[in-house]
């Protein structure tokens, strides 16, 4: 079995050479797919997708390791591939780049790059988890609609825009109609918070408004995906 070799084309590689290579490509193609299932943040959560990065790691492995240096294996294989069609949609390009860095990690270990490979997966990983945590690309965070009724008049809508004016950093009111045959007002208002924790505030601060019903907040914040 040690003298056992695996020839492609004007390369030799030993069989041992051949399973790091896999071996290497399924580790890091697996810590790629962690990460992306740590920081992943939307709602329509793709099982698939993970299997698809480690598969799809190991076949770029494969792949390299069976072209080796030799062109016309290379443009045959390519042939071939061209057969397929993959028509599935990818709802964020995010999805995309975690594609590319786990293939990227099995085209590395096919070659026998491995400083390439380990090196690339972490930087990768790190950045990836990096940018999880930090605010950027985030323009408006902690938005939110509040709607609510309130008893007409000028002392209750004093006190509700004096309890806007306190908690939100910004707020803008964007309706208020007349219900109840003018008993009742309802307004919907668009607020920024300086803090998650401000919208508890805000919350039971409006609930202590005599005469306030109804009332409603909405998160909108730009990385929930509905």
């Amino acid at each position: 079995m040690e003298n056992l070799l695996f020839s492609f084309g004007s390369i030799k590689l030993e069989w041992h050479s051949v399973l790091l290579s896999f071996l290497l490509a399924f580790i890091l193609s697996t810590a790629v797919a962690t990460v992306y299932e740590k920081t992943f943040q939307g709602l329509s959560w793709s099982r698939g997708l993970l299997h698809s990065m480690i598969l799809g790691s190991m076949i770029c492995c494969l792949l390299m390791i069976a072209i080796g240096d030799n062109v016309a294996r290379g443009i045959g294989i390519v042939g071939s591939l061209a057969v397929i069609r993959f028509r599935t949609n990818l709802r964020d390009p995010r999805d995309l780049i975690f594609l590319f860095a786990a293939f990227g990690v099995g085209v590395a270990s096919g070659v026998q790059s491995y400083d390439a490979a380990i090196i690339g997966c972490i930087v990768f990983c790190v950045i990836a988890y990096a940018m999880h945590h930090s605010p950027f690309g985030t323009q408006r965070p902690h938005d939110g609609l509040i709607r609510f009724q309130a008893s007409s008049g000028a002392a209750t809508s004093e006190l509700i825009v004096s309890i806007m004016g306190r908690i939100p950093r910004h707020f803008a009111l964007v309706t208020m109609r007349s219900i109840a045959q003018g008993e009742q007002v309802e307004y919907a208002y668009q607020v920024k918070l300086a803090k998650p924790d401000d919208g508890i505030r805000l919350i039971r601060e409006l609930e202590a408004v005599e005469g306030l019903r109804g009332l409603t907040y909405m998160n909108q914040q730009t990385t929930v995906e509905v």
